[in-house]
């Protein structure tokens, strides 16, 4: 029997202790609208297996 997953909430804390410098490091400016990106598509990866 399937299980429907009505709500779904996802939490992290991240904790940047490197102290490296890197030029290859992204910035906050950089970083959330990458992770705004990848939200979107996980939503919408949900919907269409909620539309199925």
């Amino acid at each position: 029997m399937p299980i429907e997953i009505r709500e779904l909430v996802i939490k992290a804390t991240v904790n940047n202790k490197d102290t490296r410098t890197s030029d290859s490091g992204s910035s906050p400016e950089v970083a959330e609208p990458l992770i705004n990106e990848i939200v979107d598509r996980v939503f919408r990866i949900l919907e269409q297996k909620q539309h199925r």
